[in-house]
C-alpha cells in the first residue's frame, strides 16, 4: 500500500505521516508538500526509509492529480480554504481521500469518486472526526436519541502556525453561514459566541464555558441520527482563556470583519496584519497549557427510560512525563493521529462504499477507539438514566 501525504510538512500533518511511519502497514509515505525544504526536515526527523518527498502545489490540479496517481489514499493535511482545490486533485487522481477539516468544498466531487470507485472522507481529525465516533457509539447503544452535545477544548497558541490562525479568524466571522445547530428539524444560524454553557472537561482542563462554533458535527450527527429522532445537535468549543479573551475583544470592536485600513501608503485587512503580529510573537506562539479533550453527552432512551451518555477522552501528559508529548506535541497529535488511522482504513477499503461520506458513515467507532486506545489516547464512558 501506498499513501501520498499532502500538506505533510505542516505541523499537524507531519504527527500524522509520523504515526503511519509507527503504527500502519504502509509501503511507500510519500510528503507532497510546497514547502520542498520543509518536507526534507520532516523526513530526516522520520528517518525511514518507506518516506520520500515530491513538490506539490494544490493549485496546479493536473499536475498534482498526475503526482498522486497509483496511490492507495491520500491524506490531506492542508488549510480550509485549499480544501476545494486539494480534493479536485484527489478525485482527478482516483484516489481514496481523507482531510482534517470537512467544511462543504469537497462535495462537488463526489460523482469523479463514485467513477473511480474510491471513497472521501472529509474531516477526520479530533473534531470534527473522533468526535463523531464518540457519539455514534453512544447512539448505537440507544433506541433513540433526542439531543447531541458536542464538545471540545483545544489547548494550543492563537498562532502556532498560518492554517491555525487562520481557522480561528475563520470560526469566529461574524458572517459566517455555517455557524448552525440542528433544531427541532431546521438549521439555524446564530452568531459568534452564541448559547453560552459550562463544560466540565477532564483534568487537567477543569470547567470551561464553550460556545457554539462552526463545525461540520451539526450536519453530519443530524444526518446520521435522523432516524433515531434527534431534534437537537449543538457543537460547541474553546481555546486557551487567554486566546478566547482576545478573540472576544477582537468581535467587540468588530476587527474580525477584518476591515481594511491604511498603514503608510498601503492598505491591509486589519485581521490580517494582527494575524500576522500574532505568528511572529511569542504570545501567539505560546500557552500555558497544551492538548486536547472532548466531550461528548448524548441523551436518548434505552428500554424505554431516559439515558444520558457522556463520553470524555485523554492523551499523555503534555509536561514532558511522556516523552513524544511535550508542549504542543500534546495538541497537534491528537489532532493528526485520527487523520492517519482513518486513511489506512481507506487504502484497506474499510469505507465499504464509493463517493464523499460522512464520518459516520464511512468508519466503525469501535475500531477507531481501538486504534487510539493503542497510541494512549483513551476514551472513558459514563451513562446514567435521567
Amino acid at each position: 500500500m501506498k499513501v501520498f501525504c499532502l500538506g505533510g510538512a505542516g505541523r499537524i500533518c507531519r504527527e500524522s505521516v509520523y504515526d503511519l511511519t509507527q503504527h500502519s502497514d504502509f509501503e511507500r509515505i510519500t510528503i507532497g508538500d510546497y514547502d520542498v525544504a520543509e518536507a526534507q526536515r520532516v523526513k530526516e526527523w522520520l528517518n525511514d526509509p518507506r518516506v520520500d518527498v515530491v513538490f506539490s502545489d494544490v493549485t496546479d490540479v493536473d499536475g498534482t492529480a498526475e503526482k498522486m496517481k497509483g496511490y492507495d489514499v491520500v491524506m490531506d493535511g492542508t488549510q480550509i480554504t485549499l480544501n476545494g482545490k486539494s480534493t479536485e486533485c484527489i478525485a482527478k487522481a482516483g484516489c481514496h481521500g481523507v482531510n482534517l477539516n470537512g467544511f462543504g468544498e469537497e462535495n462537488q466531487w463526489a460523482d469523479l469518486f463514485r467513477q473511480a470507485g474510491k471513497t472521501c472522507v472529509p474531516g477526520f481529525g479530533m473534531t470534527p472526526g473522533v468526535t463523531q465516533m464518540m457519539a455514534m457509539y453512544a447512539a448505537n447503544k440507544m433506541d433513540t436519541v433526542e439531543e447531541v452535545y458536542v464538545s471540545h477544548g483545544a489547548f494550543r497558541p492563537f498562532a502556532f502556525s498560518k492554517s491555525i490562525t487562520e481557522t480561528t479568524t475563520y470560526e469566529y466571522d461574524p458572517d459566517l453561514p455555517g455557524r448552525i445547530v440542528f433544531e427541532d428539524g431546521e438549521y439555524k444560524q446564530v452568531p459568534p459566541f452564541a448559547r453560552p454553557r459550562k463544560v466540565m472537561l477532564p483534568e487537567p482542563y477543569g470547567e470551561t464555558e464553550q460556545y457554539i462554533i462552526p463545525h461540520s458535527e451539526t450536519l453530519t450527527l443530524s444526518q446520521a441520527l435522523k432516524e433515531k429522532g434527534v431534534r437537537l445537535v449543538e457543537v460547541r468549543g474553546t481555546w486557551p482563556k487567554e486566546n478566547m479573551t482576545l478573540v472576544r475583544g477582537l468581535y467587540d470592536y468588530g476587527i474580525l470583519k477584518n476591515p481594511e485600513v491604511r498603514v503608510g501608503n498601503e492598505t491591509a485587512g486589519l485581521m490580517d496584519l494582527i494575524g500576522g503580529y500574532l505568528l511572529n510573537s511569542e504570545q501567539g506562539k505560546t500557552t500555558a497549557l497544551y492538548g486536547y479533550a472532548l466531550h461528548i453527552e448524548v441523551v436518548g432512551t434505552v428500554d424505554g427510560r431516559k439515558t444520558r451518555a457522556i463520553l470524555t477522552h485523554t492523551h499523555p501528559a503534555s509536561d514532558g512525563s511522556v516523552p513524544g508529548w511535550e508542549g504542543l506535541r500534546a495538541y497537534t497529535r491528537n489532532v493528526g493521529i485520527p487523520l492517519a488511522i482513518a486513511a489506512e482504513i481507506l487504502a484497506k477499503g474499510g469505507a465499504g462504499k464509493p463517493g464523499v461520506l460522512i464520518p459516520e458513515d464511512a468508519f466503525r467507532p469501535q475500531e477507531v477507539i481501538d486504534a487510539l486506545k493503542k497510541r494512549d489516547i483513551l476514551v472513558r464512558e459514563q451513562w446514567e438514566t435521567v
